[in-house]
């Protein structure tokens, strides 16, 4: 059985984790930084066997700022702009992410404003969420009130290597969501991690987009194409990126600060985040296909980078029954190139 580990003292693994990263792993003494390999030993050796739990009430205040970020101003048909919703509103799929946001002080954070929690050791600091998939079992919900336990594990590290980026990380981790009524949600998470940039020898920047539209931002249904199946439109402003970093506790710069995203980490514009872009996914089928009821199952993986201003769609490519259930195939898209692909199961 798993050894179950406070935040804090996960906290202070992180802590010990950071101090390699700063001073280098001593892998050999010809060689004073871990390659991607070691990097991944290191993290499942400081991980192995040990399960994370915290607790938190799900405030009501919290969904109510996560809805309004998203345009909404009900929720399962309540008015929300001036009054959170009441105890015991259902929490929507994947809105949990406005949750058991990280701890921490600023000391804390990466060089990229990133928590450091289940981070490979340096000089593999680039955080990047790359997918994951989560799985509701039914039965068991979120309820606004509810005191809930979020217990994470690491599931693996791997080394891994590319022609275009070089060596990598490729970290797992599950955290397991437990309410009132039992097991309510299954979430893993695949982030990479990629070599730090040294900010005195960053690239050149990149050209500044000019495809993109000012204004705030804007979701939309588009009529269908004659399959049948509505497009959502969507575009982000800076400060409904800025909203969604506040709201989720994330410090990450690319999505706040255009002076790093642009100067250190290449990127044209700010990035719009994963996680904002699953829930958008998880609304469309909810509103499309779910006829307001949420999925049963979603596995996602983010292929390009949005940025904000720019506007894109999401759709449905494909839908086929398995064994089990339906299977969605619903695309984050951009003038073709697919940005985020999943699979929803009903």
């Amino acid at each position: 059985m798993a050894q179950s580990t406070t935040f804090r003292q996960v906290r202070r693994l992180a802590h010990q984790l950071a101090q390699v990263q700063r001073r280098g792993f001593a892998a050999s003494p010809r060689r004073s930084k871990a390659t991607a390999a070691e990097a991944a030993s290191y993290l499942l050796d400081t991980f192995a066997e040990k399960s994370v739990v915290r607790r938190q009430l799900i405030d009501a205040n919290q969904l109510q700022k996560l809805a309004l970020t998203l345009g909404q101003t009900s929720i399962q048909g309540a008015d929300v702009s001036d009054v959170p919703p009441a105890a015991g509103t259902l929490v929507p799929q994947g809105y949990h992410l406005a949750y058991f946001t990280p701890n921490g002080t600023e000391k804390d954070l990466g060089a990229d404003g990133t928590d450091r929690t289940f981070n490979a050791s340096a000089p593999f600091t680039r955080r990047m969420w790359a997918g994951g998939r989560m799985e509701w079992p039914g039965g068991a919900v979120l309820r606004v009130g509810d005191e809930v336990e979020e217990r994470t594990r690491l599931l693996s590290a791997t080394a891994k290597k590319s022609r275009s980026a070089g060596e990598m990380v490729l970290v797992e981790v599950e955290k397991e969501f437990w309410g009132p009524a039992g097991l309510a949600l299954v979430d893993r998470r695949s982030w990479v991690f990629r070599p730090e940039i040294d900010p005195q020898n960053a690239p050149a920047a990149p050209k500044p987009l000019e495809d993109v539209t000012r204004g705030p931002s804007s979701i939309k249904d588009l009529s269908d194409k004659g399959d049948g199946f509505a497009t959502r439109e969507l575009r982000w402003s800076p400060a409904g990126l800025f909203r969604f970093s506040a709201l989720t506790f994330n410090g990450h710069m690319i999505h706040y600060n255009e002076n790093w995203t642009q100067n250190v980490e290449s990127h044209p514009s700010l990035v719009v985040h994963g996680p904002l872009n699953l829930i958008n996914l998880l609304n469309y089928w909810k509103d499309i296909h779910g006829y307001g009821q949420g999925p049963g199952s979603i596995s996602y993986r983010a292929m390009s980078p949005l940025y904000a201003g720019q506007t894109y769609h999401i759709r449905t490519a494909d839908v086929r029954d398995t064994d089990k259930d339906k299977v969605w195939e619903v695309l984050v898209e951009r003038d073709g190139v697919v940005c985020m692909k999943s699979e929803i199961g009903s």
